[in-house]
C-alpha cells in the first residue's frame, strides 16, 4: 500500500521566512503572499500565519472550497484572523503563547522605571547640556492595575511585584487573584500605573477612553502593551496634553506603522515605541521552533496546547 502523502502546510510569508527544516518529509510546504492566499487555502491542511500583521486570512477565509483543519498564528493576538466563517468552522486555531510574556513584562518594568526616574527628561537635558537636578519617584510601594489576566498580564504583574509594586489584576471574570470588570473603576482611580494587556474583543475595544482616563489620578501614568484598538487615541492625547494624567507609553497603535503625521509623536509626556515590547534577539527562531513542536504534536494526533476559544478571541486560562 503506498504511503499517504504528507499534509500540505501553507505559510503566509513574512521576511525573514520561518526555519522549518525539521519538517522536511513531514509536510509539503508551500509559501504564499497575501495575493495568493485565497487560491491556495482549499488545498492546505495547515496554515501557518507567519505574517501576523496581515488581514489576509480574515479576508480570504470566506471564499469557496475546503479550509485548513488547523491555523497557527505566530502572535499572541488573534483578532486579525478571526471572521464569522472561521469562528464557525471546525478549524482549530492556536497562538504563540509562551514566547512573548516575559519580554513584554520586562519592557513594561523598563517603562515604569524610566517614567518614575524621568529618564526621558534626563536624556533631553543631556542633549541640551543642561544640569538640572530633579527628584524621581519611588517605584516600590506604588500601586498598579493590570487590565488583562492572561499570560502577558500575569507576567507583567509578577515582574512589577518583584520591584515592590502592589499589583491588582483585572480580567473578564473574577476568580482567585483576579478582579472582575465591576472593580475596574475603583482600581484605576487608586493606581499609580494603569497597564493595558487585554486581548482585543468586543468588550475591550475602545475601553481606555475619556471616562476611564478621567478616573485616573493626575499623578498616574498609563502604559498599553495589549492591542492598539483598546485605546481611543484622541482621548489619550487630550488626557496627557491637558495633564489629566502625568504621562503615558504606547507600544501598540490603532494603525501600524504609526503615520509620521500622527499627533501622538509630539505629545509631551508620551513615549512612543514601534510594537517592539515582545521582540528580543532570536524571537523569530523561537516562534519557528514553537510551531515545529506543535506541528509534530498535530501530525501525531496529540492534543495541541495554546488552543484559542474562537468565540472569546483568546486562549482561556485553566488555572
Amino acid at each position: 500500500m503506498p504511503a499517504m502523502p504528507a499534509p500540505v502546510l501553507l505559510v503566509l510569508d513574512a521576511d525573514p521566512p520561518p526555519r522549518l527544516g525539521r519538517l522536511t518529509g513531514k509536510a509539503r510546504i508551500q509559501h504564499t503572499d497575501e495575493a495568493g492566499l485565497g487560491d491556495l487555502l482549499p488545498a492546505a491542511d495547515v496554515l501557518l500565519v507567519w505574517d501576523f500583521t496581515s488581514d489576509a486570512v480574515r479576508n480570504a477565509w470566506p471564499g469557496e472550497g475546503p479550509r485548513p483543519r488547523w491555523v497557527h498564528t505566530a502572535s499572541a493576538g488573534v483578532d486579525r484572523l478571526l471572521c464569522p466563517e472561521l469562528i464557525a468552522a471546525d478549524t482549530v486555531v492556536t497562538n504563540a503563547r509562551g514566547i512573548f510574556e516575559e519580554p513584554i513584562a520586562e519592557y513594561v518594568a523598563g517603562l515604569v522605571l524610566a517614567m518614575a526616574k524621568d529618564l526621558p527628561g534626563t536624556l533631553e537635558l543631556q542633549r541640551q547640556r543642561r544640569w538640572r537636578h530633579r527628584e524621581g519617584l519611588r517605584v516600590a510601594e506604588s500601586r498598579a492595575v493590570v487590565i488583562g489576566a492572561g499570560p502577558i498580564g500575569r507576567a507583567v504583574a509578577g515582574t512589577l511585584r518583584a520591584l515592590g509594586v502592589t499589583v491588582a489584576v483585572t480580567g473578564r471574570t473574577a476568580r482567585p487573584g483576579v478582579y472582575g470588570p465591576d472593580q475596574l473603576d475603583r482600581l484605576v482611580s487608586r493606581a499609580d500605573w494603569v497597564i493595558g494587556a487585554a486581548p482585543l474583543t468586543d468588550a475591550t475595544r475602545g475601553m481606555f477612553d475619556a471616562r476611564l482616563f478621567g478616573l485616573m489620578q493626575p499623578s498616574a501614568r498609563f502604559i498599553n502593551v495589549g492591542r492598539g484598538q483598546l485605546v481611543i487615541e484622541n482621548d489619550l492625547i487630550a488626557a496627557v496634553s491637558k495633564r489629566w494624567i502625568a504621562g503615558a507609553a504606547l507600544d501598540v497603535f490603532e494603525s501600524e506603522p504609526l503615520d509620521p503625521e500622527s499627533p501622538l509623536w509630539d505629545v509631551p509626556g508620551l513615549i512612543v515605541s514601534p510594537h517592539m515590547s515582545g521582540d528580543t534577539v532570536g524571537w523569530r527562531d523561537r516562534l519557528g521552533a514553537q510551531f515545529v513542536e506543535l506541528y509534530e504534536l498535530w501530525a501525531a494526533g496529540k492534543p495541541l496546547p495554546n488552543v484559542v476559544d474562537k468565540k472569546r478571541g483568546y486562549v482561556p486560562m485553566h488555572d
